[in-house]
């Protein structure tokens, strides 16, 4: 399973498609959204290319590619305009024994875990946005995963994540760049092994 997970477009067309062309060229099962889609929120300065409509339009042409979990700027009417689900508050991506726990992060996220069921052959990441900063580490057997902000950054550079068969990668978005990766499976067989 490969996957492209981004957070807090806030709006922008510009990244939106940068977002929706890297997932294209790396030809992923499905674009993950973690929230804050259209809105760009009170406390936010407007991000670049800041157009939600032609944004909402984009994203609409992908729908069938797109799992989008409902963030803290997000709204009913916003479900009006787009053609997937997006307000639920979490979802579960099952890839083997990889599970992804997808939330937006203003209510479960590193700080807040939620209840994860305890499966000794399960590995769980926890993906979250809601910060704007990247985040790849683990913390009581749970792999944090937080692409950092597509559209407004508040670490310094544009991101999303790649996952890939229990390989993550946090890329920079206008570079390509890799800026951190872990081997979920490597973790998983050094785990059994020990």
């Amino acid at each position: 399973m490969k996957l492209l997970i981004a957070s807090d477009l806030h709006g922008s067309c510009t990244y939106g498609q940068k977002v929706v062309e890297l997932a294209r060229t790396l030809d992923v099962d499905q674009l993950v959204l973690l929230g804050d889609i259209l809105y760009h929120g009170p406390r936010n300065p407007l991000p670049p290319g800041h157009d939600p409509q032609t944004l909402a339009a984009l994203l609409n042409e992908h729908a069938g590619k797109i799992l989008c979990v409902r963030g803290n700027c997000d709204a009913e009417v916003d479900q009006m305009v787009l053609d997937f689900p997006c307000l639920s508050d979490y979802g579960v991506i099952y890839d083997g024994a990889i599970r992804l726990y997808i939330t937006h992060g203003h209510v479960h996220g590193p700080q807040n875990l939620p209840k994860l069921p305890q499966d000794p052959r399960a590995r769980w990441v926890l993906a979250s946005g809601h910060t704007h900063v990247k985040q790849l580490e683990e913390k009581d057997g749970v792999v944090l995963l937080n692409p950092g902000s597509a559209a407004l950054p508040k670490d310094g550079s544009r991101s999303v994540a790649l996952y890939d068969q229990g390989l993550i990668q946090l890329l920079d978005l206008d570079t390509g760049k890799v800026l951190d990766s872990a081997n979920l499976q490597e973790r998983r067989e050094s785990r059994q092994d020990g």
